[in-house]
């Protein structure tokens, strides 16, 4: 399967929070639900088909417990089939059980890096991280993602978690697609390339 990560961000690289104001007020977060704003039609179509090419979900612990607590219960949103029937993947070292609420459910534990690079190796078509910064953080560290979807909020916040944080792992990006919702989202598809090339420019073409 294709490592694929998808994450709302604000245009200062801001993941926290982006579903509603007590989503993740970890940290003294309080600009919770800043995403919100920003959602149109052309989003959710776009939102709609990256969940089409799933067959697999990988999330953190906290995204998954918000996503188990949430997602069983909305039986009538047409992502719901798809989100609620696909095998996900937990990413913990603290979760012991799933719980019987949103199943299928594997929680992976110890060498996470090598569990997911066991994952990768299965046939299939994306195996999708939603959310979980954290996460998404140790699996660039390791050089497993290969295709990163950004989904960037025309807003400043000027606090909170941020996906590329200072000290994260250095990574080159190649761009494939790009487009812009009517409401304001930019979206951004990257391959990733390994490390990234440096060069000094010496002016001209």
């Amino acid at each position: 399967m294709k490592l694929v990560v998808q994450e709302f961000l604000t245009l200062d690289g801001v993941s926290q929070g982006p579903g509603a104001p007590d989503e993740d007020t970890s940290d003294g977060f309080t600009r919770g639900g800043w995403f919100v704003p920003h959602l149109d039609a052309a989003f959710e179509q776009v939102a709609g088909d990256w969940l089409g090419e799933a067959d697999a979900f990988l999330l953190g612990r906290r995204t998954y417990e918000n996503f188990a607590r949430d997602w069983p219960r909305m039986t009538d949103h047409p992502f719901a089939p798809v989100l609620n029937g696909l095998p996900k993947y937990v990413a913990s070292h603290t979760l012991t059980e799933a719980g019987a609420t949103w199943d299928p459910t594997t929680i992976l534990t110890g060498d996470v890096p090598a569990r997911v690079a066991d994952l990768k190796r299965r046939p299939g078509r994306d195996l999708q991280v939603h959310g979980s910064a954290r996460l998404a953080q140790s699996l660039l560290a390791a050089g497993l993602v290969d295709e990163l979807r950004l989904a960037i909020a025309p807003v400043v916040l000027g606090e909170g978690r941020r996906l590329f944080p200072d000290g994260g792992a250095p990574t080159g990006l190649r761009l494939t697609s790009h487009r812009t919702t009517p409401a304001g989202v930019s979206i951004h598809i990257f391959t990733t390339t390994g490390s990234p090339d440096c060069g000094t420019y010496g002016g001209g073409a």
